[in-house]
């Protein structure tokens, strides 16, 4: 059985070694630049681990969960400039480096670098995880329109919340966990066990991202924090906030919102501060805990052993205890 640091040297060396065509260096300097500055690797991981409870070998499914992760780093650099974001894992994103337009063609390639390192899934399963893959990958970009028209909304619900982080960030930790499932050698059950593992894991993650943006060190977490505030990003705090503020607190949140011209840091002070009122902080980390229980329910489901899993339970048991 593999560790997660074994695992997570795999495909680091992975990335390093991928094959890129080097015929336009300004096409692919931001590429390896992207790919270089690091990050969790949780969805590769996940996959890498889920492979590892069926099957003592992972070689099969190293290039598919490169794949994984080279998508989603696609996703990264495309949302950054939506988002108009200058820090990404503490460095310059891509568009601040290059400019958009050579962020959205590097970014372009890399989604198709991703396509390239799922044609290496072993032939027996291909069809199955790469039509996981393409289905996630399109549910991603549905997610992240909802994301979009949200910001245009002053009230959106809990349940429609939830259901655009599922679309965005939860379906493709369902797919990486069920992807390696898949080449491990798992039975139908066993991998839709594995994929609502992933969904419930990647709904507590992006919920504790919310909390990371207003709540994380910089220094730790890698972007400039209340920039979701900034912006009035519908994140579960604003939600949260908008559903249970009343009377004059709720008349002085709308206004904070509605403001064209402000102080970044004194919008961030007030929407923190009414945050703090509401005792929005502890319910949002109880929620996101509730998601982590129900995360390791589905994997205590899988039909292996307590001991093939229990390097996949830690990542959910970590999850948990993210800086905040």
């Amino acid at each position: 059985m593999y560790t997660q640091p074994e695992l997570k040297d795999l495909i680091e060396r992975a990335l390093v070694n991928l094959s890129i065509d080097g015929e336009a260096e300004k096409l692919t300097a931001p590429i390896r630049y992207f790919l270089s500055i690091g990050g969790k690797r949780l969805r590769p991981v996940i996959t890498l681990l889920s492979c590892n409870i069926f099957s003592d070998t992972v070689d099969g499914a190293i290039l598919p969960a490169v794949g994984v992760e080279v998508f989603h780093n696609f996703t990264l650099v495309h949302d950054d400039i939506m988002d108009n974001a200058s820090l990404r894992r503490n460095l310059p994103t891509v568009h601040t480096k290059w400019g958009n337009n050579q962020a959205i063609l590097s970014g372009d390639v890399m989604a198709f670098i991703a396509n390239d390192c799922f044609l290496q899934t072993p032939p027996q399963v291909l069809s199955k995880v790469f039509s996981t893959f393409n289905r996630a990958a399109v549910q991603v970009c549905i997610g992240q329109q909802l994301d979009m028209d949200f910001e245009k909304i002053q009230m959106i619900s809990h349940e429609e919340y939830l259901r655009m982080i599922e679309l965005k960030t939860a379906v493709l930790l369902a797919a990486s966990a069920k992807i390696g499932g898949l080449i491990g050698g798992a039975g139908e059950r066993d991998c839709e066990h594995l994929y609502e593992f992933g969904r419930n894991l990647g709904l507590a993650f992006q919920i504790q991202d919310d909390l990371l943006d207003v709540y994380g060190d910089v220094n730790v977490f890698g972007k400039i924090s209340g920039g979701d505030i900034v912006t009035n990003k519908k994140t579960i705090l604003l939600v949260k906030a908008l559903e249970n503020a009343t009377g004059s607190t709720l008349k002085k949140l709308q206004e904070v919102i509605a403001l064209k011209e402000f102080d970044p840091a004194e919008k961030i002070g007030t929407v923190v501060g009414i945050y703090e009122q509401l005792n929005i902080k502890s319910n949002t980390e109880i929620l996101a805990e509730e998601y982590i229980s129900a995360a390791i329910e589905n994997l205590e489901k899988v039909s292996t052993g307590k001991e093939r899993k229990n390097e996949l339970l830690q990542v959910a048991v970590s999850l948990s205890g993210r800086s905040k």
